[in-house]
């Protein structure tokens, strides 16, 4: 399969301008002053570096729950999972109700508790709790690496919907949107980037709900949608599970096996569990029971969300059966774009245009807002400048913030050489969430972990999902059949990898003290896990074990109507 240049992507892109006018800018000229707006009042707030970069833990769950799941819907996630429905068809079913729901759970239920209840401001400061400071250190250069190049893909989304659909320059869109994020992290620091991401949420919707309603609409309801795709891509196109046994063949490249291992295990539990943007939003919450709840309430909307990315990209897939080749002119990544000059009128396309503004600066700003609590606390001001007053690193956090904005239009560029961003996005995480999910689930699950195992089987696993990527993959020593399928099998490869190493490691190595691994190892308890619950907390709603289950049960009925 052919993979568009940059130069291509630009090229397809230039056919996508849309008519907008000054009812369009309008619209987001009013969604840019209020997100101004909120990150000046935010700024009242922010007195300490805990205000800056935790929120000073006081937001109640339905704001973190929202802005949980808003960080996660990013450009990259709209733009990618349309792009993911237009090439591989309805089994991007299959990153949501088996990659992210589990883990969700899991993060909500079992591992909040010890992020929390240890009163760490990052997650890898939990390592330096449970291992040693070469896992810390290791961990937060990887953590800090990857929130850049992340951030980047959102700024290479931003410039394909703006460039494409507006007409501006694409260096006037980064500049702007940039600007726009910058400003309001570090004027507010967490709580501003919070309360625009609920904001965010809402304008999200108001985009996608009307792109899905016309385009279903454009071919004939859900029947015909799928009569025409069956002809055009074959039956298997929509359904989650057909042809995914082993030795068959499908367009994800990947069996069942795969899917449930190296999808709905490594991948999702590495991202959800040890994703520093994601967690943050949980660790600024008021309490432990809203902690708990965060990715609770946030599984809810994560389980339809599926809907209103997947359909569109399937919408563009029977529109243009041959996207993503040549021959359309069009990326698998203009699955949105290509829609929006097709159904949407003028207002109802400047709302489009600002929810995905909204969602590049969601995105943006999860990632810039981790990167700067990660490399103030547990970089500078642990091995470079400490013992400091606290006013100090909140100045830095403000200055690193700035830096970090800018490293990331540098990284934008390397997105560009994908025309699936999403295979670019499952790409990194299987070189940096995965190895650090291992040595957290090894660490909280074994005490004999030894202090030594962190670093190696983090260093051990990173090394060993790029080599499989890089050299077996990339080179040809090993055949599969699709990017995605080849970040499934180094997902396994890394956390097996990290798993072997750490328990070789470990057996040669002195274990940590049992009294130093209290509320850090499962089975025992620190005084922050045992907080008792405020007033109110026993509604149903309100209990974790519930909201957890319920979501679990929800999402697995879901997968019966694709089934077959």
């Amino acid at each position: 399969m052919q993979t568009p240049t940059y130069a291509h992507t630009y090229l397809a892109a230039a056919g996508l301008r849309l008519p907008t006018n000054w009812l369009d800018y309008t619209i987001l000229a009013i969604y840019f002053v209020v997100v101004l707006g909120i990150g000046f009042a935010a700024r009242r707030s922010v007195k300490t570096s805990l205000d800056f970069f935790l929120s000073g833990r006081s937001l109640p769950a339905w704001i973190t729950g929202l802005a949980f799941i808003s960080a996660n819907l990013a450009a990259t996630e709209i733009l990618g999972m349309a792009a993911n429905s237009a090439q591989y068809g309805a089994y991007t079913v299959h990153w949501y109700w088996i990659g992210a729901i589990p883990a969700m759970v899991f993060l909500g239920l079992v591992m909040m508790p010890f992020y929390y209840g240890s009163k760490v401001r990052s997650v890898p400061e939990f390592l330096l709790l449970r291992f040693d400071k070469a896992a810390h250190l290791l961990s937060s250069i990887l953590f800090a690496f990857a929130a850049i190049l992340i951030a980047g893909v959102n700024l290479y989304a931003l410039a394909i919907v703006v460039e494409a659909l507006l007409g501006w320059p694409q260096w006037v869109a980064i500049v702007v949107a940039g600007a726009f994020v910058l400003a309001y992290i570090t004027l507010g620091g967490l709580s501003s980037a919070i309360y625009n991401e609920v904001l965010q949420f809402f304008v999200i919707l108001a985009a996608l709900i009307p792109i899905t309603i016309l385009g279903l609409r454009k071919v004939g309801g859900w029947g015909g949608l799928t009569h025409k795709l069956a002809e055009t891509h074959g039956h298997n196109f929509t359904t989650a599970w057909g042809g995914t046994g082993i030795g068959s063949t499908n367009p994800l490249g990947a069996n069942w096996l795969t899917i449930v291992l190296g999808l709905g295990f490594v991948l999702s539990f590495g991202y959800w569990t040890t994703n520093f943007a994601e967690v943050q939003r949980a660790l600024s919450a008021k309490n432990l029971s809203a902690g708990q709840r965060t990715p609770l309430i946030a599984a809810y909307p994560k389980i339809f969300i599926v809907f209103l990315v997947m359909i569109p990209g399937l919408v563009a897939a029977a529109l243009v059966p041959n996207i993503g080749t040549s021959a359309s002119g069009l990326q698998y990544n203009d699955a949105i774009p290509y829609l929006m000059q097709e159904l949407l009128p003028n207002g109802v396309l400047g709302i489009a245009v600002t929810g995905l503004l909204a969602a590049f600066m969601a995105g943006m700003a999860a990632n810039v807002s981790s990167f700067n609590t990660v490399f103030t606390t547990d970089i500078w001001a642990k091995y470079v400048v400490r013992g400091r007053e606290d006013a100090y690193y909140v100045r830095f956090g403000r200055w690193i913030t700035v830096i970090g904005v800018c490293a990331s239009v540098g990284t934008a560029f390397l997105a560009s050489s994908f025309s699936n961003i999403m295979s670019y996005l499952q790409t990194l995480f299987s070189f940096f969430n995965v190895p650090m999910f291992v040595v957290f689930i090894i660490g909280m699950f074994w005490k004999r972990a030894s202090v030594k195992s962190g670093f190696w089987g983090l260093l051990a696993g990173t090394i060993t999902a790029m080599v499989n990527y890089f050299v077996l993959y990339k080179r040809g020593i090993i055949s599969i059949p699709s990017d995605q399928g080849a970040n499934f099998v180094s997902a396994i490869a890394g956390f097996l990898a990290g798993a072997v190493v750490m328990v070789l490691v470990t057996l040669f190595t002195e274990p940590k003290p049992a009294r130093e691994l209290q509320g850090l190892v499962y089975g025992t308890r620190s005084p922050g896990m045992s907080e008792p619950p405020a007033p109110g907390d026993d509604a149903w709603y309100r209990k974790p074990a519930l909201l957890g289950w319920g979501a679990v049960v929800l999402a697995a009925l879901c997968y019966i109507p694709f089934s077959f």
